[in-house]
């Protein structure tokens, strides 16, 4: 049984850390959130200490280090974005393994910075790329691997998921934390799409604003039309007044379901990652790579490259 420590406990997906590590049999020992509405711990792991601010948090773990039967052995990150660097950093010199929600880090220089402190420390840091765990998505991989070498599909992919005006209060509305929209709710569909096609060798903006982005990709197998939106004006008019979110990842044609099989891949992915199979700063790099250079690069004008959306979403 491993002994973990929680940062960012309040946070939306903090939950589902706290089932997987429940599930698989393992101690959530400490958890640490600036904020202070963590309830749920009571139906998980009522025994956890729990600290709001970071610098006690982290001498507990110091003093728990001192005892082999009390040290913490792994460190769970889903605090803010901006704040995973620091945080993976911190869990690392603590002696403990660390598992860390996406975006891993804003950029290549820190992912390079965190393979220098594994060096230091001996420990490892794994990201939670769940997608690829999930079965719709295993399968296509599969289909996409038989297909002719020389093909090339032709993708376009749409995600709108409806945010309230507290999204622009809350640290995801501000893109020096959030990293903007590409970054916080498209890095999942970037891996997806390298994990899928391969090698990125082109990529092209056409929006990019508060609420949405979109662009064009092209990897080694696939040319690919994206729009990513969190803007409920944005939903096709067939799904609005009816859903608050769209996803459509249409592949030459044939539509990618997995909409369901979600709420276990959280799970699946810890169990992978003790077991010796998660996913490392290796496997991190391209999808960081990728929302990097979509924050810096400028736009270009829209034409035959563009996702449908994107000339409606223009002013």
């Amino acid at each position: 049984m491993s002994r973990f420590a929680l940062v960012g406990a309040a946070g939306y997906i903090a939950p589902r850390h706290m089932r997987a590590i429940k599930d698989l049999g393992h101690e959530l020992a400490v958890a640490y959130d600036v904020n202070d509405s963590v309830g749920i711990i009571d139906s998980i792991a009522p025994q956890a200490d729990f600290f709001t601010e970071f610098e006690r948090f982290y001498e507990h773990a110091q003093v728990l280090r001192r005892d082999p039967s009390t040290a913490l052995d792994v460190v769970s990150v889903c605090s803010p974005n901006h704040l995973h660097h620091p945080h993976i950093a911190a869990g690392l010199r603590l002696g403990c393994d660390v598992i860390c929600e996406k975006p891993l880090v804003p950029n290549v220089a820190l992912l390079d910075e965190l393979a220098r402190i594994e060096g230091e420390t001996g420990r490892r840091v794994f990201n939670i790329l769940q997608l690829r765990h999930h079965e719709a998505i295993l399968a296509l991989r599969h289909k996409v691997q038989q297909a002719p070498a020389d093909r090339k599909f032709d993708v376009e992919l749409t995600y709108i998921t409806s945010r309230g005006k507290w999204y622009h209060e809350s640290w995801k509305g501000d893109p020096r934390k959030s990293l903007g929209v590409a970054t916080n709710i498209g890095i999942h569909f970037f891996d997806m799409l390298h994990f899928f096609f391969g090698e990125l060798q082109q990529s092209v903006l056409h929006l990019r604003d508060d609420d949405r982005s979109a662009g064009f990709l092209e990897y080694e197998r696939a040319r690919v039309r994206w729009f990513l939106s969190i803007d409920g004006r944005d939903l096709p008019p067939h799904v609005q007044g009816k859903k608050t979110t769209f996803r459509s990842i249409d592949i030459s044609g044939e539509q990618l379901e997995f909409s369901e099989g979600f709420t276990e891949l959280h799970t699946v992915s810890y169990r992978e990652i003790l077991q010796g199979r998660g996913y490392g700063l290796a496997d991190a790099r391209h999808c960081v790579e990728t929302v990097e250079a979509l924050r810096q690069m400028g736009l270009t004008a829209p034409g035959a490259d563009a996702h449908p959306f994107v000339r409606a979403a223009q002013p």
